[in-house]
């Protein structure tokens, strides 16, 4: 049995992992790598660790697209088999793939604008709308903790792995044909820290021979411990002590969908003022209407709430805007208002024009809610910067910037810890994956502290045996 590191090897982009046995090879995620534009598309453009028709079929831990978000590449270059996935992840991945092609074929038209000038022939996105609802047509759901023959000799069962709507943890029973041994390899997917505002805690596997796992937060902690809104709560009334807009950037899925749920029970419970809250993104609102498909990945609070006829994810005061013109009609709003809108780290999407028409407000308070990476308009607000580029032009930042980060959807350094103690059996090797490799090796070095078997951190374009 073998195992190639094709993505998300010393970087926290690309998931991509190649397992081969009994003849069958079985791709583990397909995610878009993510950074310099130009590396980027060279790198998802061409597959350069595998033949797409040569892989029998894929397994998908969760819909976030740098763990999906180039299966319709795949599909286009000759991959024919199936795409396995929960019914979450299918549902997310329905609006989040073509919500990525339509990205890119924007993209696409604004450099080729540029390559006409220069004379330069016309480049193509990665794949087109139509490429990704193509791709959805090989999908097979399956529901956690139902075992599936997947491949002869391969079974898998998909275990909860409480990151995102649909997140799984993959559980494969191997009966591998050139040791005669039976073999249980589990890939962690990403991580979620449990006690999450909306959904289930991980599901700790047993019996595991082999894992592969994130180290994201390797070495890292967090600062605020999930699922109070303790937190939020006191900086919303600071924020309305000023008196001015309060713009959240978010990430279309999860976290918006946390802050709904967040937002709904301290406005039931009176421990904010009702205001006017706005969430200013067609996908956040298309991934919230999926979320409220899916009450098999909810945790008891939430669950429960659906049979009391209570809407977790909506409430009196909140109004879902899909329209240019209505999210155009928010300048206009006067006094303090909640203001969600995607992307979480400001390099897109509808915040980047809230953020342009008010950063130079004093009134204003800028809340970022998760991660924000190096050199992104998000992290030059939170390090501090006193002028940022927006559209081409430096703004004033005047505006009040906070930030959380209990909303976190990764486990941190302790957590990651405490689901490796909770999985059962021998761990005879673990390999480190999805982490920058300053935190892999945080992780590895204290996983070695407390457990005797073989853990090494992966590399790129490496294959191990086992």
């Amino acid at each position: 049995m073998k195992l190639k590191f094709c993505g998300a090897a010393g970087t926290t982009t690309g998931s991509q992992h190649l397992l081969e046995v009994n003849g069958k090879r079985i791709l583990l995620d397909c995610g878009l790598y993510q950074g310099v534009r130009k590396l980027a598309y060279d790198i998802n453009c061409g597959f350069p660790h595998f033949d797409p028709a040569s892989i029998d079929c894929v397994i998908l831990s969760h819909a976030h697209i740098d763990h999906s978000g180039n299966l319709p590449n795949l599909c286009r270059r000759g991959f024919q088999g199936n795409i396995y996935a929960t019914d979450g992840t299918r549902d997310l991945c329905q609006i989040m793939l073509a919500d990525s092609a339509h990205i890119q074929e924007s993209e696409i038209d604004r450099v080729n604008r540029y390559r006409a000038k220069q004379g330069l022939p016309a480049a193509e996105p990665l794949y087109s709308q139509k490429d990704a609802e193509l791709c959805l047509r090989q999908f097979v759901t399956i529901s956690y903790d139902r075992p599936m023959l997947v491949e002869e000799g391969v079974r898998l069962t998909f275990l909860d792995a409480g990151h995102i709507l649909g997140s799984a943890q993959v559980l494969l029973e191997i009966d591998d044909k050139s040791d005669g041994k039976t073999k249980r390899f589990l890939f962690s997917g990403d991580i979620g820290r449990g006690g999450n505002e909306i959904l289930r805690d991980p599901v700790p596997a047993k019996d595991v021979d082999f894992i592969l796992m994130e180290s994201t937060y390797g070495g890292r902690e967090h600062d605020a411990a999930p699922g109070t809104g303790d937190q939020l709560e006191g900086l919303i009334r600071e924020a309305l002590r000023r008196g001015g807009k309060i713009l959240i950037p978010a990430f279309a899925v999860e976290r918006t969908q946390q802050l709904l749920y967040v937002f709904h029970r301290l406005f039931t419970d009176g421990r904010i003022p009702e205001m006017p809250v706005y969430v200013d993104s067609p996908l956040a609102v298309s991934a919230t209407e999926t979320y409220r498909l899916h009450p098999e990945c909810f945790n008891e609070e939430v669950y429960e709430s659906l049979f009391q006829r209570d809407n977790p994810f909506g409430f009196e005061n909140l109004t879902l805007v899909r329209s240019v013109r209505a999210s155009m009609e928010l300048n206009d709003l006067q006094g303090s208002a909640i203001i969600i809108a995607a992307s979480g780290m400001c390099e897109a999407g509808r915040i980047v024009h809230h953020i342009k028409n008010n950063i130079s407000d004093p009134h204003t308070t800028v809340m970022f809610v998760g991660y924000c990476a190096d050199n992104t308009l998000g992290r030059r607000i939170v390090d501090g910067e006193k002028q940022v580029p927006i559209f081409g032009e430096l703004h004033t930042v005047r505006a009040h910037i906070d930030s959380i980060d209990s909303f976190s959807g990764h486990a941190d350094h302790s957590e990651l810890l405490d689901w490796f103690d909770r999985i059962t059996g021998p761990k005879q090797k673990v390999w480190l994956v999805h982490g920058e490799t300053d935190r892999s090796e945080a992780l590895r070095a204290a996983l070695s502290e407390r457990h005797s078997g073989s853990i090494e951190v992966a590399n790129l374009g490496h294959t191990v045996e086992f």
